[in-house]
């Protein structure tokens, strides 16, 4: 069964690959969209019915609503124009127009799209995918993050995953779903306050802190099966919130086993190889740059809590934060070239970024609420952050740019705690 996944997956990208050399050589000479801009203006894209069989609908739907994730985007509501694909485009304002048919193929089905550039009535590019029919979702998405690498020059990230604390239950148990919000599952049972979801670099295992042995615990499980989790730490005291080194062999963990909240570098295992911190006051949420080479933390030993940095070894720290009264959960982007940060501003915390060196602050989220645990899209361009406004805790995402805060999706109960996953294979 694993070889026929596995074998289907690589007939997907194959089929990618073959059919798409056309439409990357027709966008080789294109000039990308900047949409980490400030003052870029949404561009404006419609999605008429995608012609083919009785699954057509459905793959606009999805389709659809994968492009709007992106920030640069705004879909134009097809009751607009009866979701016909012959529509006064330029009336309505639109810029580009998303053509695609679904059909059956000799390997069971077949998803292709391309964009018509209203502006000079020309197709741009078109990329086509085949697959079984039980792959109908997959292929949608692929489409859909390859037509946003035609807009932008980088793939999207419709196929990624998210994790996140829910209280659907009663209980803060941790969950995972598709970023749109769909087949939530439900990853611990401890009937007990589960933390800090984090993922391995490979997607496969996610590691989280539970009290339902009554200490604060470290646990991981493999998400490939859904039966089993293992211990990391159950050492007296804190066990909290690991950061992964990006080949994935080590981690940082907060440990209080000494008295003293310290950061120590630990194999996959749970044996302590190192300690990093000691005893200059609370130190927490480490978090490693993509080159594996600095640890980002937090400790209040300059009397408040503010953003840190040192080498991935430990030794002499600096401290990155000055602007806000207290600076916490520092989040490094992909490329590493700036740190997202959630600061107590005017007596609510609110979501930053700055370059990695502490400078270039600049504030992310506006309005009301509180926002906290930030997350980077693997493609740098957009954060996940839990919102928190009176009893009211919900997951939302915002540009790298700073505009429109929105709410990621809409469950049962409370979220909050986002961790976004990197593309799937």
């Amino acid at each position: 069964m694993m070889m026929k996944s596995l074998f289907s997956k690589v007939f997907v990208m194959i089929a990618c690959l073959l059919l798409s050399v056309s439409a990357r050589e027709s966008c080789a000479e294109r000039a990308y969209f900047d949409i980490t801009a400030s003052d870029m203006r949404k561009i404006m894209v419609a999605v008429p019915n995608f012609s083919g069989n009785d699954q057509a609908k459905a793959v606009t739907q999805l389709l659809s609503k994968g492009l709007a994730l992106h920030s640069f985007i705004s879909v134009v509501d097809s009751s607009r124009y009866g979701g016909s694909r012959d529509a006064d485009w330029k009336g309505l304002g639109v810029d580009y127009v998303i053509l695609g048919q679904v059909g059956s193929d000799p390997a069971g089905m077949m998803v292709e799209g391309s964009i018509l550039d209203v502006g000079s009535d020309k197709t741009l590019s078109g990329r086509r995918y085949k697959g079984a029919a039980g792959q109908i979702e997959d292929m949608t998405l692929r489409l859909c993050d390859a037509l946003i690498e035609d807009f932008t020059g980088e793939k999207g990230v419709a196929r990624t995953r998210m994790a996140y604390v829910s209280d659907a239950t009663g209980r803060k148990e941790i969950y995972l779903t598709d970023i749109l919000g769909r087949h939530p599952r439900q990853i611990t049972s401890h009937r007990a306050l589960c933390v800090s979801p984090r993922f391995t670099p490979d997607g496969n295992f996610l590691a989280y802190s539970t009290y339902h042995r009554g200490n604060q615990d470290l646990y991981i499980t493999d998400l490939r099966q859904k039966t089993t989790t293992n211990s990391l730490s159950r050492r007296k005291g804190l066990n909290l919130a690991p950061a992964f080194s990006p080949d994935g062999r080590t981690m940082v963990v907060t440990l209080s086993q000494n008295g003293n909240p310290d950061l120590y570098a630990m194999d996959r295992q749970g044996k302590i190889l190192q300690q990093l911190t000691s005893g200059a006051g609370i130190n927490v949420s480490p978090a490693y740059s993509p080159d594996g080479s600095q640890i980002a933390f937090v400790s209040d030993r300059s009397g408040r809590p503010n953003v840190y940095l040192m080498n991935a070894g430990g030794g002499q720290a600096k401290r990155l934060t000055f602007q806000t009264t207290e600076s916490v959960e520092p989040a490094w982007s992909p490329k590493g070239d700036e740190i997202a940060f959630t600061g107590l501003q005017g007596g609510s915390y609110q979501l930053f970024i700055m370059d990695r060196n502490g400078g270039n602050v600049r504030q992310l989220s506006t309005g009301g609420g509180r926002y906290e645990t930030p997350t980077w899209a693997p493609d740098g361009r957009l954060l996940a952050v839990t919102r928190k406004s009176g009893s009211r805790s919900e997951i939302c995402v915002v540009s790298k740019a700073g505009k429109d805060v929105r709410v990621l999706f809409t469950m049962k109960g409370n979220q909050s705690s986002p961790q976004w996953s990197g593309r799937l294979p």
